[in-house]
């Protein structure tokens, strides 16, 4: 099974896209948004700012000040709305959907849109922001949704990382989950993010400077390569493994529960991903999913990150991946970003990556 098309197309009440995309055998229809929303600006944006002690954007985004916080279930803005008068999506039922985020960080990508400048200090908040809803059950997880539902959220994934790479503007497209209050999610009901930055954010360009160090010095070998090959040499810290992708524990993990997902050959990007290659990663990532979810009675909060590269902007070096982390430490304790890590970006870790591992190869089904 691969989407490549939406199944409906329509428009929110202030003039916002949004798409929904069926499994086999499934139709949605969407009905009008009657909400009595306000029009979208065609020239209110937010404004990136260079940091001039790092080199690096930061967004500044102050209409975010009033987004939707922490909504009680009956009021949730993912939830269907079957009169289209009380949510988000204006159908009875969907099985994904994907809108224009109505508080975006970034926005106005598109014909036309300006590159940033390498000598501005600021300039407009150019990029999409994306809202992609899992599934239309508030109580539902990632983790739960059928092989075949999760396969269609990576397709739309795929489909729109291919879109948004397309659009004037946009330099980097990130796709990432927020789960757990814990997180900071203030929405409950299962969905993620898609942004389009216009500019390449740190960590990324951190890796693509490690990797072209790397390059330099091994005559071209590619960093990602080299520690998927030591990680599935060690075994140490492998935590599960089929014919196209590899999970383990970083060596050097950060973050109290972190995995990584690696296809087992070089794709920069999902875009880049055969159909048994989009199988496996469904696999592999349902089953990481359901380690972390079976690791303490409450549910684990986490971040789930796509790591996306593009050869046609110098990026040949970069490693599609995906990183997925918790701040939880135990059963009861968080771990808390505090000096060391918030100001200094100096990670300290409480348990051992090969300590991690082992407990989280231990709850396979």
């Amino acid at each position: 099974m691969t989407i490549t098309e939406t199944s409906a197309r329509a428009e929110l009440a202030d003039g916002r896209e949004i798409l929904f995309y069926s499994l086999p055998g499934n139709t949605v229809h969407p009905v009008p948004d009657v909400r009595p929303l306000t029009p979208r600006s065609l020239t209110a944006r937010s404004e990136v700012r260079r940091d001039r002690q790092t080199g690096d954007w930061v967004a500044i985004a102050a209409l975010r000040q009033d987004r939707t916080y922490k909504p009680p279930a009956d009021q949730c803005p993912l939830c269907p709305s079957p009169g289209g008068d009380s949510s988000e999506v204006p159908a009875a039922n969907y099985d994904v959907v994907v809108f224009e985020n109505r508080f975006p960080s970034l926005s106005h990508a598109g014909e036309g849109a300006q590159a940033l400048s390498p000598n501005a200090l600021s300039a407009n908040g150019v990029g999409r922001c994306e809202v992609i809803c899992f599934s239309s059950d508030h109580t539902t997880s990632f983790a739960e949704l059928s092989r075949d539902h999760a396969r269609l959220v990576v397709d739309v994934w795929r489909e729109r990382t291919e879109t948004l790479m397309g659009l004037d503007g946009i330099e980097q497209v990130f796709c990432f989950e927020n789960r757990g209050e814990e997180i900071g999610v203030t929405l409950s009901h299962p969905h993620g993010q898609i942004y389009g930055y216009p500019y390449l954010t740190p960590r990324t360009a951190s890796m693509l400077r490690q990797a072209q160090a790397f390059a330099d010095n091994n005559g071209g070998a590619n960093l990602f390569a080299d520690i998927l090959a030591r990680e599935i040499e060690d075994d140490a810290r492998i935590v599960a493994s089929n014919d196209h992708f590899t999970a383990f524990v970083p060596f050097a993990a950060r973050w109290p529960v972190e995995v990584h997902i690696y296809p087992n050959r070089h794709v920069h990007n999902v875009t880049e991903l055969a159909g048994e290659e989009l199988d496996s990663l469904t696999s592999i990532y349902l089953d990481v999913l359901g380690r972390f979810d079976r690791m303490y009675p409450t549910a684990l909060p986490y971040i789930s990150a796509l790591h996306q590269y593009r050869p046609d902007r110098g990026q040949e070096n970069g490693y599609f991946h995906i990183e997925l982390m918790s701040v939880r430490r135990s059963a009861t304790k968080l771990k808390y970003l505090a000096g060391s890590e918030s100001a200094m970006d100096a990670f300290i870790t409480d348990v051992t990556p090969e300590q991690m591992a082992g407990r989280l190869g231990e709850l396979a089904l």
